[in-house]
């Protein structure tokens, strides 16, 4: 909730920033890498630490820091220090993600029955708080430090009252080093983790393409409204958001292989469909499609990758998340540069591919014997 929360407030004063800087689209998107950046430096540091020292050591202190690091881009004077202050927030926000979903692999292990989804769900609601929190604030023509600084003084209020329930990491390989040479060979586990990665990033290419291109599309190609255009996004992230609440009951009736199975097939199948309709009401339709298939598959990437070695669990995970942010930077681009040589009609088939390739790979994440 915590870090749905900063993101979204974040994103909802872009414009503000914006203009308070004076900054073309250009210089606005150096500093939006600098989130990028920092969340994947982030998350290649810390798959090790979660490893030697624990999730909740590592989760505590940076949940208390995504407040403060929110604050940080509201009092940047220029270009540079925006993208130095987004590039703090971004590894802070990589750290927390990857150390979070660690210790939410401790507690699925010690529930007994899926939970991931639910986690991912509340991330989802999060992000949907923060916009709708930050366009109240700018509504009312509030700065954005006083957006800023409510926002983390609400996060971090949070952050303090959650700290006596979060769980120690119910492995030590400390303590068992013969348990941990047990789960699986060093180079099996690699690829393993690589190919989960791949997983990730056709998921994550996916999401950044119905975030940057679903409305462009239903308004360039379809003749839609932007009030339409805009329902297209929304439609996808209402269905993320409730196919996630409903992915710990489908992962405990169809287990997570017969779930991924038939969540890709319709995410692709659903967006092809659309495109080859090519009307706005399809349009709307498909996206929503497309978000309810890809909702309940990266929980279930994080919870095999998380589950497979526990003595392992926080550099699997990171090298996950990171293989799979890569997607999510990369889809838009990808999407862009297609669509200017073959129409976005063509480019948006891609993501739908990819779903159907990770519905034919789902196998993969069959449960291991832990």
């Amino acid at each position: 909730m915590i870090a749905g929360i900063a993101l979204g407030t974040w994103t909802s004063r872009i414009p503000a920033i914006k203009d308070g800087l004076s900054l073309g689209d250009g210089e606005l998107s150096l500093a939006l890498l600098g989130i990028a950046g920092g969340a994947i430096t982030g998350m290649q540091a810390v798959g090790r630490l979660i490893d030697r020292y624990g999730s909740r050591r590592v989760m505590v202190p940076v949940g208390l820091l995504q407040g403060a690091v929110l604050v940080l881009p509201a009092y940047a004077p220029g270009l540079p220090s925006l993208a130095a202050a987004m590039f703090t927030f971004g590894i802070v926000h990589g750290v927390l993600d990857v150390a979070m979903n660690a210790n939410a692999v401790v507690v699925e292990r010690l529930y007994a029955k899926p939970i991931m989804s639910s986690f991912h769900a509340v991330f989802s609601i999060g992000g949907f708080l923060g916009a709708g929190v930050g366009g109240l604030f700018a509504h009312a023509g509030a700065s954005v430090p006083m957006t800023f600084g409510s926002v983390a003084v609400v996060t971090t209020t949070i952050a303090i009252l959650c700290l006596r329930w979060a769980l120690p990491d119910s492995f030590d390989p400390g303590r068992h080093p013969e348990a941990a040479a047990e789960q699986v060979p060093g180079r099996s586990l690699a690829g393993w983790v690589l190919f989960l990665g791949v997983l990730a990033f056709c998921c994550l290419v996916g999401e950044g393409a119905a975030a940057d291109w679903s409305s462009v599309y239903l308004v360039e190609d379809l003749g839609a409204r932007e009030a339409v255009g805009a329902a297209g996004y929304a439609a996808f992230s209402i269905m993320m958001t409730a196919g996630r609440l409903a992915g710990d009951w489908l992962t405990a009736r169809l287990g997570p292989v017969l779930l991924v199975r038939c969540c890709g097939g319709l995410a692709g199948i659903g967006l092809l469909v659309t495109l080859l309709i090519g009307n706005q009401v399809a349009g709307v339709v498909g996206f929503g499609l497309f978000g309810a298939g890809l909702s309940c598959i990266i929980p279930q990437v994080f919870s095999a990758a998380g589950h497979r070695d526990p003595a392992q669990s926080g550099r699997a995970l990171a090298r996950v998340a990171s293989i799979g942010y890569a997607g999510l930077l990369a889809g838009p681009v990808l999407i862009g540069a297609v669509a200017e040589l073959t129409g976005k009609p063509v480019a948006l088939a891609i993501p739908a591919i990819m779903a159907l390739f990770v519905a034919a790979a789902a196998p993969a994440l069959r449960p291991a014997r832990i």
